[in-house]
C-alpha cells in the first residue's frame, strides 16, 4: 500500500519509518525541508516539500494511488483540512488526523475523520487507524493465547447495544474509546459513530470475531 503522511515531526517521522519497514511505500509532506532530517538516511520514501492540503503537493506525494493518509502536522486546522481533501477529493479510504484541542474531536468525528487528541497520541495509535485490518494486538498474555485488540465494527451497528455485538461475536467488549476517552461499557451502552471497540478474545478466534463485527446486525436480533 502507498501511504502519504503530512508532517515530519516526531510522530510523522516515526510513522514513516515503521510503515516502510512493514513494506509499504511512503511519502512524507512538510513545509520545512529541514524536517526531513528526522527520517534518517535510510528512509527510501518520497520527501515532498509543500503544504499538505494543496492538491498539487498531494499529487506529487502520490495521493491518487494512496490507500491511507495521515495528517500529523502541528496545526489542527491544517490537519483536518488535509484529511478532508484526502478523503473527499481523492477518495482515500483510510484517513486519520491528529488534533491538539480535544474539544474539537466531536466535530471532526462527525465529518468521518478519526481523530485523537495529541496528549493521547502515539505513532502506534495512528497505525491502528491507517491499517485497521493489520493492527497488532494491544496486549497478549505470555502464552499468546489471549489478546486485547481493537476490532473494526460495521457502521450498521451504530445505535445498537454493545451487548448485542458481544452476543453476535461471542466475546466481551473490554472498553470503548469515544472522542479520545476510554470508557467501560455497561449493559445499557450503545455504539456511537466514531467509537473504537476494544475486545478481549482468544487469539485463535480473531478472524471469526472480525467477521462477526464486520457483518450487519441480523434482523430481529
Amino acid at each position: 500500500m502507498h501511504i502519504v503522511i503530512m508532517g515530519c515531526g516526531r510522530v510523522g517521522s516515526a510513522l514513516a519509518r515503521t510503515l516502510e519497514k512493514q513494506g509499504h511505500s511512503v511519502a512524507v509532506v512538510d513545509q520545512d525541508p529541514t524536517a526531513f532530517r528526522r527520517l534518517g538516511s535510510g528512509f527510501g520514501g518520497r520527501r515532498v516539500t509543500g503544504v499538505g492540503f494543496d492538491q498539487d503537493t498531494l499529487k506529487e506525494a502520490g495521493i491518487e494511488e494512496a490507500g491511507a493518509f495521515a495528517a500529523v502536522s502541528s496545526g489542527d486546522n491544517s490537519n483536518i483540512i488535509a484529511a478532508r481533501v484526502a478523503r473527499e477529493t481523492f477518495g482515500v479510504e483510510n484517513v486519520a488526523a491528529r488534533i491538539y484541542d480535544p474539544r474539537r474531536a466531536e466535530v471532526y468525528q462527525r465529518l468521518g475523520i478519526p481523530t485523537v487528541a495529541t496528549v493521547r497520541w502515539t505513532a502506534d495509535q495512528m497505525l491502528r487507524r491507517l491499517l485497521p485490518s493489520g493492527a497488532e494486538p494491544l496486549w497478549q498474555d505470555p502464552s499468546g493465547s489471549v489478546q486485547l485488540a481493537e476490532v473494526p465494527v460495521s457502521p450498521e451497528w451504530v445505535g445498537r447495544r454493545l451487548t448485542e455485538l458481544e452476543e453476535a461475536a461471542g466475546v466481551r467488549v473490554a472498553f470503548v474509546t469515544r472522542l479520545g476517552e476510554g470508557t467501560l461499557p455497561t449493559a445499557e451502552s450503545v455504539l456511537q459513530e466514531g467509537d473504537l471497540v476494544h475486545v478481549m478474545m482468544h487469539t485463535a478466534s480473531v478472524q471469526s470475531v472480525e467477521a462477526a463485527f464486520a457483518k450487519a446486525p441480523e434482523e430481529g436480533h
